[in-house]
């Protein structure tokens, strides 16, 4: 139970390389928040902490490897954390830019393709905050953490407030 299969400092390196991969990988789902993942993300989460799970342990299945696997996830989960905040550079590696994709009334096609949004979505994110069309919308900006915010065209015109919108992507 206590008898390592592996030495300490390996399931530590194993540990974190995989910490490091699965961030990198999972920047490539880009603005969602993880309430936004859609039902093909959740199989794909499931199955990559299924196939990463050995190449963690390898051959330690012991209880104290497991302990020092945890402690290495969460001590790089919170160096990470700490580093985003003091250091720009990690910063811009982990979160993305905002994106504009509606501005004086227009859809900014070009945007929208690279986030990859269809004009259907962004329309159902319009009409979550109470707009008809993009006619009334001055901006129409994704965020970095997958919410949309709209900023009316009309001055002094009714304020929206901020709501979680859905984004889903087709695939």
């Amino acid at each position: 139970m206590f008898n390592l299969g592996l030495p300490w400092w390996e399931l530590v390196v194993r540990s974190g390389v995989i910490y490091i991969a699965l961030i990198a990988m999972l920047r490539v789902f880009g603005k969602r928040e993880i309430g936004q993942f859609t039902l093909f993300d959740l199989v794909l989460i499931l199955l990559v902490a299924n196939a990463v799970q050995p190449a963690m342990t390898g051959p330690d299945t012991s209880l104290l490897g497991g302990v020092i696997i945890i402690v290495t996830l969460v001590a790089m989960n919170r160096a990470i954390s700490l580093a985003r905040t003091r250091v720009p550079f990690i910063e811009g590696l982990l979160e993305s830019q905002p994106t504009i994709l509606a501005r004086d009334g227009a859809w900014i096609k070009p945007a929208l393709e690279n986030e990859e949004l269809t004009v259907e979505d962004a329309e159902m994110a319009l009409r979550e905050h109470g707009f008809a069309n993009v006619k009334e919308v001055r901006l129409a900006i994704l965020e970095a953490d997958g919410s949309i915010s709209v900023i009316p065209r009309a001055a002094g015109g009714a304020q929206h407030r901020r709501r979680r919108v859905r984004i889903v992507r087709r695939l």
